[in-house]
């Protein structure tokens, strides 16, 4: 089990997505400065940090093919269940984090290993 501020932190990256729902890219800064700053003290923060990057640049994707289907009628309900699902996911894998399980969001495409 890692240690409480190895989890803390990795709870904060998974909520600190939360941030582009008010400012884009925000989440996303803030998530790779948190990953940088602690990745070489914890092995429990870096796998997070991949954790969370990885499904935030899934994310990025299913977004612009949500944008992209809006032509043909379905692309905004595919966003407004990637709204609900960022919220939801990052909320439970953030309390995940904290209880220290590890594991990918669903349907989460893996960039970094």
């Amino acid at each position: 089990m890692p240690d409480k501020k190895a989890r803390n932190w990795a709870m904060l990256m998974h909520f600190a997505q939360l941030l582009n729902m008010f400012f884009p890219f925000l989440g996303l800064i803030a998530v790779v400065i948190m990953w940088q700053l602690k990745r070489e003290e914890s092995s429990y923060v870096d796998i997070h940090g991949k954790i969370v990057l990885n499904w935030m640049f899934s994310y990025m994707l299913y977004a612009l093919a949500g944008m992209l289907l809006i032509y043909v009628g379905i692309g905004v309900v595919l966003l407004v269940v990637l709204k609900f699902a960022i919220v939801i996911l990052a909320i439970i894998w953030g309390i995940k984090a904290n209880n220290g399980q590890s594991e990918p969001y669903p349907l989460s495409i893996r960039f970094l290993k």
